[in-house]
């Protein structure tokens, strides 16, 4: 059973991807570029100049960090006019990091989301089940780096043989498996193919929430 426990924000705390990948695809539409929901879904958490680069010159285009802080400010602009108001958690999250809580686990929230945005979207009810939270202005590199992983570890004084990660997409999946932890990936935006290098695949909350409460992982031997 591991007692600490890192938790992606958008897509596994907070039904929010569908929100943030609007906002990208109308950005990148208003400077004449078109991507797909799920194009956007594959580069969640790591959408920047370096570990995004392959969006660009897929449409032939050789982006410069102007071009691309540009596209950022825009898609930030977008998420916060038209949809930030949208977003809300999974319905079974509270009650599943209440039961996690009272199983005196540890809990971390490690997104690439910066500080100003964690602010508009994550409810207050929900802060004081976390320990740590890192988000991705108060880290060198983000995912799919292992940094936000390794700060949230060291936060913590966590042992890594002792900790998890839950992610749904595969950047963060990379900076976990990159920070040598055991990672869970739900399937909440992107379809088990795409989820592959996770140590386990969860199909949704509720079966995320047996796999963390109900001991499945030392039935599996994973635990």
């Amino acid at each position: 059973m591991k007692r600490h426990i890192f938790f992606d924000l958008d897509g596994v705390i907070l039904d929010s991807m569908k929100y943030h990948a609007r906002a990208w695809i109308e950005a990148f539409s208003q400077l004449g570029l078109f991507f797909s929901e799920e194009e956007i879904y594959l580069h969640e958490g790591a959408i920047e100049l370096d570990t995004a680069r392959t969006l660009f010159t897929s449409r032939g285009v050789i982006p410069t960090k102007e071009f691309f802080e540009s596209a950022f400010r825009l898609q930030k602009r977008l998420f916060l006019e038209r949809y930030v108001k949208l977003v809300k958690p999974y319905p079974q999250v509270p009650d599943l990091l209440e039961s996690l809580k009272k199983d005196e686990r540890k809990l971390a929230l490690v997104t690439s989301s910066h500080a100003e945005i964690l602010e508009k979207v994550f409810p207050k009810t929900l802060e004081k089940f976390f320990d740590v939270i890192v988000t991705g202005d108060k880290v060198p590199r983000r995912k799919p780096h292992p940094d936000p992983y390794l700060t949230a570890l060291s936060h913590l004084q966590a042992d890594k043989e002792d900790s998890l990660v839950v992610e749904n997409a595969p950047a963060g999946i990379k900076a976990a498996k990159s920070a040598e932890l055991f990672c869970v990936a739900i399937k909440t935006t992107l379809p088990e193919e795409h989820l592959k290098l996770a140590d386990l695949i969860a199909e949704d909350h509720t079966h995320l929430s047996e796999l963390l409460l109900d001991g499945s992982l030392k039935r599996e031997g994973k635990g």
